[in-house]
């Protein structure tokens, strides 16, 4: 006869009476029957848990103490075993991660892949592991799927939602020991309903947790694998899941059988500890005289992985695992409740403990199954008695943080939640009030309507009762490449087990020693989350050194980031070269992101064989692109570099040569199509004419031939108004207009009144232009001005807003080199601007009609002109090795500008050769 033959009858009987007849009702409440019945028959003794219980981790200490296995088979990936042994130098909670980047047999889009395990004290695996490790004798065997396996089987869209929340664990698939929880929403809610609490953790704290915190291992075992037998039963129907469920089931049962068959160990003395919804199972591989079937685990795919430990905490837990916030903080504390009040003497792995761990006894006898199900369900739960010294202990706790958190709370709130935390659970059916009854009470007594600080009463009370513990890896555990950067960093005293943001200071002058610590935080700083290493003063850029530095590093917060960098490489110089390399030759690469990683290698790596690697791929990216979009970004970067090299090398790499070369054919070819098409900007077009014009000289040294600008200048037949500016100023500058020509357009723009609304864009043009030709700064304020002098009221203050917008938006960064020229143009004193006459205004002027002839006809004029015809020798002598013919021609007096004489010489600077003439007799003879 069955040992349940009476409690299935007794349920069958009940689901005809509430039912009917005995139909799907009474299959399942004597199919949860029969699951308990057969997880309990098997002579592997099985073990059920759920996922960071209190009441397993206490009756998995009890088992563990009685039974003395020698062998204990734990459901995790089996690939995580070398890691276990590292936890003794770990403060949990931890968790194991396996991280792979480099993919074989998965999408790319997948990566990179990271599955994490989290281990807290409070959990029944933990206690297995440390029984296990520290017991001579005993084998812990890992028998779930590889964490390869987790990926094979895992439906192809996406391997995993990222979990913003969970931000030490990230987007890691968690793998979670013992997951208990009803998969079937209705009964879920029902379940809240009745039970008159929020969530899910709370419910389980109340009505499974508490129940079994105090009662016996058969007890125990009975009641788990009755709710994993009905929570198996009641899911909804997803066979994608359940065949998921169910694999991982027959891999257990077979790695099992595999191990005892290898080493014949005795069943009697083994246990097998896994989730309460897997110890409930039905596939025909459960047991160890279960028949073999053609199940065969596939083999792993060639993807790299890479192990180690990484820090977790409480919250990381939750969010992963969609826990509510503060259950696992709250589980910690009833288990801590639960040692101290039942006596019992839980595991912990030597060098985390403090004292002596305790003694072992001779092993049990087997169990012998009885039936205590029908007792634990027949009768009602006990009612725990109030605990008047524990809940206020708390009520004082609270009032006293919330003080200094701002709140103006007294005693009177102390007593108030005492209260009403024993009215709450008297309305909710309980006698001693649960830490979530005392949570509620304090919200509603203290917090009110508002918020004085950062953290509200329910943060508060998490933190009272446990808060959300953040674990930490130990040194020895940590990969090279961790240990080597806390090594490099000693020298600022630096202490890696502090989580608090350290503050360095470095005074490179007085201190030299320091240039590396420097160097390897710029280096962190580009390699590792925003606010890991965060300068607060000193830059790193081509061109400059800082002196002094100070710093913001906040390492132990991030040693999940600073671990997985260690799984990329042994040293960060290593990650990075191998990032920039990977980035540069990524499908979506381009020339700018080459450029990029050029600057990137000079900066921090230096050497010239990385450097030119990466500089020849950006000669091929910008060869190979057939849009303009990354035109500004590349221009400005290439010239950062040409300065830096200009600055630092006696001559341009090669890969420099090539780039020019090739960027002024490219956008030769592609400058009138740029001109017409939609999809470009005129700040892209504006790019690409400032790369012609800043690199022409360059380029012409090297080759290339300036009709094809000039052919590409005559092919190109803009229509919006910002590009046909553009392209006056490309004629311009090619010499096919003069200035006197483009005052004239633009006159007439402004006197068109269907134009005038659109002018804006024009000047944004003109603007922009100043990338290719920056000697148009004068005629741009010249035109900006008599627009606001030509324009009336009526139309220059509706019309202003649209000049400010289009210029903020087009051409912020050039702004202020207009801004320079005008006060450099206008009077600086406002008595000045009653007397003071344009520059571009009257027919001697600059800018009148001859002059800006002249200017345009390549007449001389200025100091600088002056200072040539006074001093001819250099002159002549450059043009007589150019092998060029030309004559003087004279300033006259039209062209004389105050402060300048009649015979074309000024007196300043006249004067300043005279006292300095060492450097045009240095000029005349080199030439």
């Amino acid at each position: 006869m069955s040992t349940f033959g009476a409690l299935r009858r007794q349920l069958d009987d009940a689901a005809e009476t509430f039912a009917g007849s005995p139909g799907a009702l009474s299959e399942i409440l004597t199919g949860m029957v029969d699951d308990v019945d057969r997880a309990l028959g098997e002579r592997l003794e099985i073990f059920p848990v759920c996922h960071h219980s209190p009441a397993s981790a206490v009756a998995m200490a009890r088992r563990l103490r009685d039974k003395q296995p020698q062998v204990i088979y734990l459901e995790m990936c089996e690939d995580l075993r070398p890691l276990l042994d590292e936890l003794r130098t770990c403060k949990l909670p931890v968790a194991l991660q396996a991280f792979a980047t480099e993919l074989d047999g998965f999408p790319e889009s997948w990566g990179p892949l990271s599955v994490v395990a989290p281990i807290t004290e409070a959990s029944a695996e933990y206690q297995a592991i440390a029984y296990a490790l520290d017991t001579p004798g005993v084998e812990l065997v890992l028998v779930d799927r590889s964490s390869d396996h987790v990926f094979q089987w895992h439906p192809r869209e996406e391997p995993g939602k990222p979990a913003e929340e969970a931000a030490l664990h990230g987007d890691a698939v968690g793998v979670e020991i013992g997951d208990l929880r009803p998969r079937f929403a209705e009964l879920e809610e029902h379940l809240l309903h009745h039970g008159k609490v929020r969530h899910w953790s709370e419910w389980w704290d109340q009505y499974v947790e508490q129940p079994l915190s105090g009662a016996d291992y058969d007890t125990y075992r009975q009641v788990m694998v009755l709710i994993g037998g009905l929570f198996r039963r009641l899911r909804p129907h997803d066979a994608a899941k359940l065949d998921r469920d169910e694999d991982r089931e027959r891999h257990m049962w077979t790695r099992m059988r595999e191990h005892l068959a290898a080493t014949g160990a005795d069943p009697e003395r083994c246990l097998y500890v896994c989730g309460a919804f897997h110890a409930a199972s039905r596939v025909e591989e459960f047991g160890l005289d279960a028949a073999r079937t053609d199940f065969d685990i596939s083999p792993r795919t060639a993807t790299k992985w890479l192990y180690g430990l990484i820090p977790s905490s409480h919250s990381a837990i939750e969010a992963q695992f969609g826990l509510a916030p503060g259950s696992v903080s709250i589980a910690a504390a009833t288990y801590d409740k639960a040692v101290t009040r039942g006596g019992v003497k839980p595991y912990a792995l030597k060098g985390q403990q403090k004292g002596k761990r305790p003694g072992t006894k001779p092993p049990a006898a087997p169990v012998v199954v009885a039936d205590q199900l029908s007792e634990f369900l027949s009768k009602p739960p006990e009612r725990d008695p109030l605990d008047e010294a524990e809940l206020l202990g708390w009520c004082v706790d609270i009032v006293r943080l919330a003080r200094r958190n701002g709140y103006l709370s007294s005693t009177a709130d102390a007593i108030a939640v005492y209260e009403t935390s024993i009215l709450l659970a008297g309305m909710r059916g309980r006698a001693r009030p649960t830490p979530y009854d005392f949570q509620d009470a304090a919200v509603t007594c203290i917090e009110k309507d508002t918020v004085p600080g950062r953290r509200d009463v329910r943060r508060l009370c998490e933190i009272l009762l446990g808060g959300d513990r953040i674990g930490e890896v130990g040194y020895q555990s940590m990969p090279p490449l961790a240990q080597d950067v806390f090594e490099r960093l000693a020298p600022l005293g630096y202490d890696m087990r502090k989580r608090a943001v350290h503050r360095v200071l470095l005074d490179l002058n007085a201190d030299p020693e320091l240039e590396p610590c420097s160097h390897l935080l710029w280096v962190l700083r580009r390699l590792m989350p925003e606010h890991a290493v965060r300068p607060i003063m000193g830059s790193r850029r081509l061109g400059e050194r800082s002196v002094q530095e100070s710093w913001d590093v906040a390492l132990g917060h991030h040693q999940r980031a600073l671990i997985e960098l260690g799984y990329e490489g042994v040293t960060v110089e290593q990650v990075l070269e191998q990032r920039l390399r990977r980035g540069v030759w990524e499908p979506k690469a381009t020339a700018a992101d080459a450029l990029q990683a050029v600057e990137e290698a000079i900066l921090f790596l230096g050497g010239r064989r990385f450097t030119d690697e990466l500089g020849a791929r950006a000669v091929e990216l910008l060869a190979a692109e057939r849009s303009v979009d990354d035109a500004p970004d590349v221009l400005r970067r290439v010239r950062r570099l040409l300065a830096h090299y200009r600055a630092t090398e006696p001559a341009l790499p090669e890969w420099c040569e090539r780039f020019v070369t090739t960027g002024y054919a490219q956008y030769c070819t592609l400058l009138p199509t740029a001109f017409v098409a939609e999809d470009v900007g005129v700040r892209q077009v504006a790019a690409m004419l400032g790369f012609l014009s800043s690199m022409e000289s360059l380029a012409l040294s090297l080759g290339c031939d300036r009709a094809q600008l000039e052919l590409a200048v005559r092919q190109s037949h803009p229509e919006t108004p910002g590009k046909i500016a553009l392209l006056w100023a490309a004629q311009f500058q090619l010499g096919v207009l003069t200035i006197g020509e483009l005052r004239e357009r633009c006159a007439e723009l402004l006197a068109n009144p269907l134009v005038v609304p659109s002018f804006p864009q024009y000047l944004s043009g003109f603007v922009q232009a100043l990338e290719a030709a920056p000697v148009l700064t004068p005629f741009v304020v010249e035109v900006i001005s008599g627009a606001f002098a030509r324009l009336p009221d009526g139309v220059l203050l509706p019309w202003l807003p649209t000049l400010i917008q289009t210029l903020r938006e087009e051409a912020p960064e050039l702004v202020p080199v207009l801004i320079r020229e005008a006060g450099r143009t206008f009077p600086a004193t406002l008595s000045a601007v009653d007397t003071w006459v344009p520059p571009w205004s009257g027919p001697s002027g600059p800018g009148g009609a001859e002059g800006m002839a002249a200017t345009g006809a390549g007449a001389a004029g200025g100091p600088v002109a002056e200072l040539l015809a006074a001093h001819p020798a250099a002159t002549d002598a450059l043009a007589a090795l150019l092998g060029c013919e030309g004559a003087w021609k004279s300033l006259t007096p039209a062209g004389t500008t105050p402060g300048h004489d009649a015979s074309g010489g000024s007196p300043e600077v006249a004067a300043l050769v005279a006292r300095h003439p060492a450097a045009v007799d240095a000029v005349a003879a080199l030439l």
